[in-house]
């Protein structure tokens, strides 16, 4: 199997190109913070308790690493692992033994893909409540983190969707 990532800046168009991706049939797993995020209480876990947000996020893609099963059929996930770890650092928090071991034994072995910051696209919602410096800030801190946890993060050019998204297909 081959499993691949989309990571980087909030609203830089990430859950836009992975409905796509889907559309043409390749297999996409959840973002799993925004589920968090939009569960009763999961705004104020992550206000409040930020720490114990990171730990329900690794629990959540724990699960939807499992959930993608086996097989040769590559999936496109919406983040990973060491977005946990981009999150703790911006938080100014210590990377709990728990995640640091799941980013090195929880291996991608398709692209990570980075999609930078795009500020002409860039929204907040209900979930997304940076602001575009602090998205911007997000961003370094999460691309930082799956270089250090050996990556290379090919970055997606700032197309149209159709573009993106053949981009991304081909290299699958």
């Amino acid at each position: 199997m081959r499993r691949a990532v989309v990571t980087g800046a909030p609203g830089s168009g990430k859950s836009t190109l992975l409905a796509e991706v889907a559309r043409r049939g390749i297999a996409t797993g959840e973002e799993v913070a925004r589920a968090i995020l939009q569960s009763p209480g999961g705004m104020e876990l992550r206000a409040e308790r930020p720490s114990d947000f990171a730990l329900a996020m690794l629990e959540a893609q724990r699960a939807s690493w499992d959930r993608a099963g086996e097989g040769d059929a590559p999936i496109l996930f919406d983040r990973g692992f060491a977005d946990i770890v981009g999150f703790l650092r911006l938080e100014g928090l210590a990377v709990p033994p728990a995640i640091d071991d799941a980013c090195r034994r929880y291996r991608y072995e398709g692209p990570v893909f980075h999609a930078p910051p795009w500020r002409e696209i860039y929204r907040l919602d209900d979930e997304r409540i940076q602001s575009w410096e602090e998205a911007v800030d997000s961003d370094a801190a999460v691309l930082g983190a799956w270089r250090d946890y050996g990556y290379n993060p090919i970055t997606l050019p700032l197309s149209d969707l159709v573009t993106r998204a053949d981009y991304v297909v081909e290299r699958l």
